[in-house]
């Protein structure tokens, strides 16, 4: 079971999912507040095990509807996900991948642990 740790920065609050190895497997923005976190946090516990992957790495990629996984490449060539809920709202980002595999089962990995993920809170800046 992976959890989320909902820690503070210097500029706010974000959230990281974690795998059972402790590997990030997404995070999210910013958050100004406590609270806004939390929400970002239920969010894709909502939304992450119901979402759609739209592979826009492939020509002629098919659009999904909301909530969904959006697949892409990034600048340097490396592939990458977003997770976006139900309103259109970016809630969760990956790391780059160099294999696209690799970001499939960052996918899986996302949609398995979040929906029964604990959540911590680390609000030491």
């Amino acid at each position: 079971m992976g959890k989320f740790v909902i820690r503070k920065t210097n500029t706010g609050f974000k959230f990281d999912l974690k795998a059972n190895n402790g590997e990030v497997i997404a995070t999210s923005e910013v958050y100004e507040s406590l609270a806004s976190a939390r929400n970002g946090v239920q969010s894709v516990m909502n939304n992450a095990p119901v979402a759609n992957v739209e592979d826009q790495t492939v020509e002629g990629w098919e659009k999904q509807k909301h909530p969904k996984f959006e697949m892409y490449t990034d600048k340097a060539g490396e592939f990458r996900f977003r997770l976006k809920a139900k309103n259109g709202e970016v809630i969760a980002t990956s790391e780059g991948y160099k294999a696209k595999p690799s970001c499939e089962n960052g996918i899986a990995s996302v949609k398995k642990n979040a929906e029964d993920a604990k959540v911590e809170e680390n609000l030491e800046a």
